[in-house]
């Protein structure tokens, strides 16, 4: 059922037939001119009033602080994290060493 089928091939015969090849002619096009894309008009200028300056000022201060409070708060993190594990550590050390000099 679920043999797979072999191709038979046909016996070779030694005769080759070489392929036909028919002639064809060249034409060459020149291509046409590509059509010149119109200018684009110049970007406008940003201009910088003392209100959009304040502005700027403002929202860079306000990032800097976010970023910074947000850093000093993960710095914290890590130093109480720290300052427990050492805590815990000094205790164990202590409680298996009082525990050594009972017996």
């Amino acid at each position: 059922m679920l043999r797979p089928k072999i191709p038979t091939m046909p016996t070779p015969t030694g005769i080759v037939t070489p392929p036909t090849v028919s002639p064809t002619t060249i034409v060459h096009h020149t291509p046409a001119p590509a059509p010149l894309a119109p200018p684009t008009p110049a970007r406008p200028t940003v201009q910088l009033t003392p209100g959009t300056a304040l502005a700027l000022v403002g929202g860079g201060t306000a990032v800097v602080l976010v970023v910074g409070t947000v850093l000093v708060s993960m710095l914290l993190a890590v130093a109480v994290t720290a300052a427990s594990v050492a805590v815990c550590a000094v205790v164990l050390r202590s409680l298996l060493a009082s525990e050594t000099k009972r017996r």
